[in-house]
């Protein structure tokens, strides 16, 4: 008896993590920062985050309604934009600020490129430095007035970062528990260094990402800031190394935005070609530059450059290449 086979088109290989459950599992890794934030700045951090998570959905769908496309709010790839958003807000900020900062992150850079897998730069970060340029005073402002869970009023004013880069490094004056703990100035997700740790863990365990960016991004800044302690005569302290790990975006960024699969290489080397260059820059930004954080730029400069990583580190095709005998 002959037996029928159903032919069709490639892709063959199928695989059970959809899209919408790899951004719901980036959702749930990104809970305990977003739940620490919220606990560490209080009430108004919860508005600023849900805020832009709802603005974020409802561009997309506003979109998606009057362009007569299908609508993609159900892959979740907003929400993800939003609450990256968000967390890379001061807690303080104006609620129209994560409004307008969403707009132009999903209509803008994401749904006019051609929307998910087209956009040329992570939406949320673009997102973010549109709003640090068009108001720095508000995006950079940070005091509190009140005590919020671990934060009191006596640490009001510059982050460790904007504190390290102002009077240099000095014996206590950024406390590094208190970064890797949780309890100092910043944005609402990038504080606690421990929240995040846990975050990457999770999307390591289902395979969400690998270690070739967020390891590459890391170590290469740390040895670049290790030769500049070295060369500028201040010598290694290892105090001073873990203020610029745990303080600012770092560590945020290398987990959750320099991961991003539309804005990554896809090839392994260049992967870690890119990890390096972002670790690279940002250093550069934080210690040559005018401000002292400079993730949310070298990521948003490196998605730029990922064409041009991708085609000088594309592996020789089979039967190309090779020398003749």
């Amino acid at each position: 008896m002959e037996q029928m086979l159903n032919v069709s088109s490639n892709p063959h290989v199928r695989d059970k993590m959809t899209t919408s459950r790899i951004m719901q599992l980036v959702v749930i890794a990104l809970l305990p920062t977003t739940l620490f934030g919220i606990w560490n700045f209080g009430l108004h951090a919860l508005l600023v985050v849900l805020v832009s998570v709802a603005s974020s959905v409802i561009f997309e769908w506003l979109y998606d309604h009057f362009m007569h496309k299908p609508n993609t709010i159900t892959d979740y790839s907003a929400v993800v934009t939003g609450l990256l958003l968000g967390l890379n807000m001061p807690p303080q900020i104006p609620l129209w600020m994560p409004v307008l900062g969403s707009a132009f992150a999903i209509i803008i850079v994401k749904q006019l490129f051609g929307g998910l897998g087209q956009n040329f730069m992570n939406p949320a970060l673009a997102g973010r430095c549109f709003l640090m340029i068009s108001f720095a005073g508000k995006m950079t402002d940070f005091s509190v007035g009140e005590n919020y869970g671990g934060v009191v009023d006596t640490i009001t004013g510059a982050t460790p970062l904007a504190a390290l880069k102002a009077q240099g490094f000095a014996e206590g004056s950024v406390p590094v528990k208190n970064l890797f703990l949780g309890n100092i100035q910043g944005t609402i997700g990038e504080t606690s260094a421990i929240a995040i740790l846990i975050g990457a863990v999770i999307l390591l365990a289902f395979k969400v990402i690998d270690l070739k960016v967020p390891l590459t991004y890391i170590g290469s800044f740390a040895v670049f800031i290790i030769l500049y302690m070295l060369f500028s005569g201040m010598g290694f302290d290892v105090n001073y190394l873990f203020s610029h790990l745990f303080g600012g975006g770092l560590m945020l960024g290398a987990w959750f935005m320099a991961t991003d699969y539309v804005t990554t290489p896809i090839t392994p080397n260049g992967q870690l070609v890119y990890g390096c260059i972002l670790g690279i820059i940002t250093a550069i930004f934080r210690l040559f530059g005018g401000s002292a954080e400079g993730v949310s730029y070298a990521i948003i400069f490196c998605n730029l450059l990922v064409p041009i990583i991708e085609r000088l580190t594309r592996p020789t095709a089979f039967g190309k290449g090779g020398k003749k005998a």
